[in-house]
């Protein structure tokens, strides 16, 4: 079952850490950037239902 209802404590501050992540980066670092983090929850979460389900929710 994937989450879609606001499951992150302090998602502001989460926010404000991804958005840091990005700071310095060109749009081509930064669009890498993104890949490996979507990749390294993707391999963390490691269900390939749940990350179909995923895909699906986001198109």
């Amino acid at each position: 079952m994937l989450t879609l209802t606001p499951n992150i404590p302090d998602p502001d501050g989460f926010y404000d850490e991804l958005l840091r992540a990005h700071e310095g980066l060109s749009k081509e670092q930064s669009d890498a950037f993104n890949a490996k983090l979507i990749l390294t929850l993707a391999n963390h979460i490691g269900d390939r239902d749940i990350l179909r389900a995923a895909l699906t929710a986001a198109k």
